[in-house]
């Protein structure tokens, strides 16, 4: 519901608004559904409960001043809500969004475009703001500060800095790595929140109303079934039930319980555990390959047929998390769990040796 971290421009985007539930085409099917799917005020948000009432306060507290709100910085893993929560602000300040990338911002040029066009009290919402390039981030600086930008006109000893005044308005910044942004930028955010993975009741509040928007019937064991599935992320859950929505619609009549969920998921290769195709490849490359490990990330990419940062960004994250792997200045090691989820016995004597008995007990 929350639920998808994305917008058209930028590479986590979604798209803003959608009056159908379908579209002409898969795609076109799932941005609408996305778009449906999203709470439009603060009581709809599930989840994130001391964001939600810390934002609250904030937003409460402007509205009663007659005044723009503070900038909110929000960081956290895909999928958790930032997009949408910057959206659930433009709403409860009845004001317009506009939404653009880090990435897209290369220039100085490129973000003084965008603050200089800002209505008054407009959110500004920067996903991925830890990605913008270091000159458009210090003309970021005073923008924020003081709502002027400074326009350099010609080059050389006859360049010329021309103020230009902005409008006040709110930014809210997304990233998915706060620790990369410099701290001067951290400090000009008058709030910021962390936020957290859902816990399975939470994902089951998710897919319960995300049933109801999209006429599914559901019983609560198969909405447990999913949510134990979804990795801690609405955005998860909700792609998980739209397949299982599918899965019930052509293999059985329609309603999901809990066997349907779990032979849909089956279907779509995603265990009891929530690992996908790519995560079980790379954990059975790292113990029938090499013997639990230590592996270097490079041989482990090439042994599943990935590139290295698709190993490092999308899978390992959640294997660490889960406690199957194991980063060590060696290598990545496989855990005992990761042994006992595959039903496979490690060897008497692993390649890491006593430093992983001592890591991982006897």
């Amino acid at each position: 519901m929350n639920w998808d971290d994305t917008a058209p421009s930028t590479e986590d985007a979604a798209p803003a608004g959608a009056d159908r539930l379908v579209g002409p085409d898969a795609d076109g099917e799932d941005t609408a559904v996305e778009a449906a799917l999203r709470p439009k005020d603060l009581a709809e948000f599930v989840g994130q409960e001391r964001v939600r009432e810390q934002l609250d306060l904030v937003l409460r507290a402007a509205r009663a001043r007659g005044a723009t709100a503070d900038h909110v910085l929000l960081s956290g893993a895909p999928g958790l809500g930032k997009t949408t929560l910057s959206m659930i602000i433009a709403a409860e300040m009845g004001a317009p969004i506009r939404i653009t990338s880090g990435p897209a911002i290369q220039h100085a040029g490129d973000l003084a475009a965008i603050l200089s066009s800002l209505q008054e009290g407009e959110v500004l919402f920067l996903d991925e703001i830890h990605r913008m390039s270091r000159p458009a981030e210090e003309m970021l600086y005073m923008a924020m500060e003081d709502f002027r930008v400074d326009v350099i006109v010609g080059k050389g000893p006859g360049a010329t800095a021309i103020p230009l005044e902005l409008p006040p308005f709110t930014l809210v910044g997304a990233t998915t790595r706060a620790g990369l942004l410099p701290p001067p930028l951290r400090d000009r955010f008058g709030f910021t929140a962390h936020m957290e993975f859902y816990a399975p009741a939470e994902l089951e509040r998710v897919i319960h109303r995300s049933a109801g928007l999209l006429d599914v019937e559901i019983e609560a064991d198969g909405a447990a079934e999913i949510a134990g599935r979804s990795r801690g992320t609405p955005r998860i859950a909700n792609r998980l039930l739209r397949r299982v929505r599918d899965y019930a619609q052509v293999k059985a009549d329609g309603l999901i319980t809990r066997e349907i969920a779990s032979q849909a998921l089956g279907v779509y290769e995603v265990d009891a555990r929530g690992l996908d195709r790519l995560d079980r490849a790379v954990l059975t490359a790292l113990l029938k390959l090499f013997g639990g490990g230590p592996v270097g990330l490079a041989t482990l990419a090439v042994a599943v047929g990935e590139e290295r940062e698709t190993v490092e960004e999308v899978a390992e994250p959640f294997l660490v998390r889960e406690g199957l792997l194991a980063r060590t200045p060696r290598g990545r090691i496989g855990t005992p769990a990761a042994w006992a989820h595959l039903g496979l016995v490690p060897p008497q004597h692993q390649p890491g040796g006593s430093g992983q008995q001592g890591l991982f007990g006897p």
